[in-house]
């Protein structure tokens, strides 16, 4: 089958064409900014890309049009496709019907840390020899890549039945406005977390509630549930109706199901059903971190993985890029990136950097720029998540464009008083990080974009 791809690089289906490629499919594609990484990686695979939507791209008379949620209606190319009533398909949907069909499909779920968990779980499976397939919206440090239709078993490909995939609460489409997840078909299921986001979708936490029970309505009688027992908006899902097994993480001591114990060190008990299973021992860092290590764990055993064997392989994990990566150290001063964008995910990040370095200044640097961060939905919660941080640096382009903010982001810093600075050009932003920071200090970048390279500029900046 020859597909072509609306959207092309795009995380998730820049992801489904290499997963498609793989599978011996005919793979092309188009996008509005077609450039690197994610251009080098599909061009590698093969894989033609077209920058733009020109209608004139019908006469590839591809079998299939595949499109992704950042298409609208009004692309020129969408709407030649529509005139001439050629075939096309959501990109989640041709995944769960060409892809994940057949496949004992670990789904991960929740506001925060799918891209995290997917890749422990992912690293658990693999580390235990089911050499499973994933698509994953990050880089996994232990395998270096976000997506793959199987691993390998004695240097032989492996047909393997099992894949792990990152299940999106957003919208899968402008004519499929049900969330991705619900096309995945899951027998496992991660509820990690869930909290209000995607204010560009949804009008209140109750609409995205009532996406993740569609989700709990697919999952199979012989499938699992593995829920976050310490979140009050799961418990009003699964109580709305649960038709398959269900295990909750996250409890406490003596509850069923499973629960964990922090040691001063950092390292952490578990126990299922109040039976002790063993103690992780990593580097990483974050209490957001170790439920996640718990729900992986949960998730791994009902495919068949002993807790005991799942806690060995955690110890070889290696995070995920963009999930505090030290990006350099220059002058004894530290520059870290990480994905962080909602208040609760900034909280957790500059606590868990708090956590590890102790008493040093932390300089974080942030760039709300997600939907719901630039409708200004989060932004009086802004102040609250940075108040572990030493100084605070904002950048927030102004104006009408697509990237600009809609709000002042100087005052919705402001009761941080003094510590905290807004910018709107980025070159005055790293000028003011450079003088303001010392031998000692931990720059923490946190944007879910790429910040137009501040990383690398601030290393130059401080050498």
């Amino acid at each position: 089958m020859h597909i072509h791809i609306l959207g092309i690089c795009g995380t998730f289906m820049g992801g489904l064409a290499v997963l498609a490629k793989e599978a011996g499919h005919k793979v092309t594609g188009c996008d509005a900014n077609v450039y690197p990484p994610m251009s080098t990686q599909l061009e590698a695979q093969g894989i033609e890309l077209i920058q733009g939507f020109d209608p004139e791209q019908v006469k590839l008379q591809p079998d299939l049009f595949v499109i992704g949620n950042v298409v609208s209606r009004g692309n020129p190319l969408m709407e030649e496709i529509l005139n001439r009533g050629l075939p096309y398909v959501s990109g989640p949907e041709w995944m769960g019907n060409h892809i994940l069909q057949d496949k004992w499909v670990l789904a991960v779920a929740g506001t925060h840390g799918k891209t995290t968990t997917s890749a422990m779980l992912a690293w658990i499976l693999e580390d235990c020899g089911y050499a499973p397939g994933f698509l994953i919206g990050g880089v996994p440090m232990n395998f270096g890549i976000s997506a793959r239709l199987s691993g390998e078993k004695n240097g032989k490909k492996e047909d393997s039945i099992f894949f792990v995939i990152e299940a999106d609460e957003y919208d899968t489409a402008f004519f499929d406005k049900r969330s991705k997840f619900v096309h995945y078909h899951a027998k496992t299921a991660i509820l990690n977390n869930l909290e209000y986001d995607h204010a560009d979708i949804f009008p209140d936490l109750a609409a995205i509630e009532t996406q993740f029970h569609h989700l709990v309505r697919t999952v199979p009688g012989i499938g699992r549930l593995v829920v976050n027992g310490r979140e009050p908006a799961l418990e009003r899902v699964i109580a709305r109706g649960c038709w398959s097994e269900h295990e909750n993480f996250g409890v406490d001591a003596g509850q069923a199901g499973w629960s964990l114990k922090t040691h001063d060190d950092g390292s952490f008990d578990i126990a299922f059903n109040g039976e002790q299973q063993g103690t992780v021992r990593w580097s990483l860092t974050g209490e957001h971190n170790r439920m996640n290590a718990l729900a992986a764990i949960a998730a791994a055993r009902h495919v068949g993985v002993p807790a005991a064997q799942a806690i060995a392989a955690l110890e070889k994990f290696e995070n995920v890029k963009r999930r505090m990566e030290l990006r350099g150290t220059v002058n004894n001063i530290a520059v870290y990136d990480d994905f962080a964008h909602h208040p609760t995910a900034i909280a957790t990040t500059v606590a868990g950097l708090r956590k590890k370095i102790g008493s040093a200044r932390i300089l974080a640097v942030l760039e709300p720029r997600s939907n719901t961060m630039k409708l200004g939905t989060m932004k009086d919660a802004l102040p609250a998540s940075l108040t572990e941080a030493d100084l605070v640096f904002g950048y927030g382009a102004k104006g009408s464009g697509k990237e600009a903010l809609g709000w002042d982001l100087a005052q919705a810093l402001s009761p941080l008083g003094g510590k905290a600075q807004a910018f709107d050009d980025l070159g005055a932003l790293v000028q003011a990080i450079q003088q303001a920071a010392r031998p000692g200090d931990h720059v923490l970048v946190m944007s879910n974009g790429g910040f137009g390279g501040v990383h690398q500029k601030l290393l130059d900046a401080l050498a």
